[in-house]
């Protein structure tokens, strides 16, 4: 008589978006894990602070999951690291900060508020593609399409909420001590809002926290350099 072989099920993977980003932003890599990851992609538009949308999101998750989140998405994996650390297995920080905004980030931030209140929102204009994304890639019409199709599908209500949710966001280096799970943190080399200094930041303040700088990419790192996130995030997953 033959002994049967128990087949282990894909692990829960939940992967938060960034700002004006939907589950676009992780296609590639919900492709190549799924055969290791049951990736679900949290509303993250439906609240204006951090607290609340991480209670959202734990709400709705299993009982544990792999948590990885990009940008916007990482203040709210860190927030979700406060509120319910035992929940976490692993997690995955993407092109974030665990700093606050500065008084000049706030002012910016502040203005685009004004400008969409007032009928100006326009999602990501090509202006703005280079400040996401690496100049090599702003020729990629694929990627920029993307970029642009979910910005302008997310919409100014979003987007308000978003940016006032990220305005008000509490600072997390604090709190990085405190997580213990297997942790990695992904950053692009030529990544104009966070750059590397940040992720360095994030890495160091977590005991054993695996870190990668990824060349020839910016902001979106799962989109702009996916096959390099993809192997980044199997190993992650799998180790």
């Amino acid at each position: 008589m033959k002994a049967s072989v128990a087949m282990s099920s894909p692990a829960p993977l939940l992967l938060l978006p960034g700002l004006l980003c939907d589950a676009r932003l992780w296609q590639n890599q919900i492709n190549h894990l799924n055969n290791i990851a049951n990736c679900t992609v949290p509303d993250t538009t439906q609240h204006d602070n951090i607290p609340a949308i991480a209670e959202a999101v734990l709400r709705d998750a299993p009982p544990t999951f792999a948590l990885a989140g990009l940008s916007m998405g990482g203040y709210v994996a860190f927030e979700i690291m406060r509120q319910a650390p035992e929940r976490v297995t692993k997690l995955g920080i993407f092109d974030s900060s665990a700093r606050p905004d500065t008084p000049e980030q706030q002012q910016k931030r502040r203005l685009l508020l004004a400008m969409s209140q007032t009928g100006q929102f326009k999602g990501v204009t090509p202006r703005l593609l280079p400040m996401l994304i690496h100049p090599d890639h702003v020729r990629d019409a694929t990627l920029t399409n993307t970029i642009t199709a979910m910005a302008e599908e997310m919409g100014r209500d979003a987007f308000a909420r978003q940016q006032t949710a990220i305005l008000n966001r509490p600072d997390s280096r604090p709190t990085l001590r405190t997580i213990t799970c297997p942790t990695l943190v992904v950053g692009g080399q030529q990544d104009a809002i966070t750059p590397p200094e940040l992720l360095a930041e994030i890495a160091d303040g977590i005991a054993g926290a695996e870190f990668h700088i990824i060349e020839n990419c910016g902001h979106l790192s799962p989109l702009e350099q996916s096959d390099t996130v993809n192997e980044l995030m199997r190993q992650w997953i799998g180790g």
